[in-house]
């Protein structure tokens, strides 16, 4: 999809189909689930508006095809986290719309960490991998934002017992 109007396609058309209604969108419990099958507590939600975003899921019909980036939104059940991982490509954006979120950070051997509630935002750059715990007592639901149409699938930390998982 372009950002120019196709041709054969009328403007009402055209932007019907750059809009993704919540109400026409389901959680795919299933895009992580091979991390879910290796440990429970990494067993989270992906609902896609823009694009597949960086879950390694290859195609959804029922996103906007992204061309900058991709924007899905995340469920994490009360103590359950997203393991560390690398995204080489791209800049990742967190925001979280409800809960306490806890991100890890790594680079190089240095370390840094943070909790994010409500309305709180965080940008990870390129080659700083990246976790997130929620903390909290209910699910965290956030937005994340991806800066590329289609990242290259992220990695996970040499020791971690995910890397040695094949998809």
């Amino acid at each position: 999809m372009s950002m120019n109007q196709p041709d054969g396609m009328n403007f009402q058309q055209w932007m019907a189909s750059r809009c993704a209604l919540h109400q026409t969108r389901r959680y795919d419990w299933n895009a992580l689930k091979f991390q879910a099958d290796f440990d429970p507590k990494y067993r989270r939600a992906q609902m896609r508006y823009l694009g597949t975003g960086g879950t390694g899921v290859a195609a959804d019909t029922n996103s906007v095809p992204a061309e900058h980036f991709t924007f899905s939104t995340m469920i994490i059940p009360a103590g359950n986290e997203g393991p560390m991982h690398l995204h080489t490509d791209v800049e990742e954006v967190f925001f979280v719309l409800r809960g306490k979120v806890k991100v890890m950070c790594e680079k190089e051997g240095q370390h840094w960490e943070a909790i994010l509630g409500e309305r709180d935002l965080i940008s990870i750059p390129p080659g700083v991998y990246r976790g997130e715990i929620n903390i909290g007592e209910e699910d965290a639901l956030m937005c994340v934002m991806l800066g590329a149409p289609r990242p290259v699938t992220p990695t996970y930390p040499a020791d971690h017992p995910l890397a040695q998982i094949k998809r």
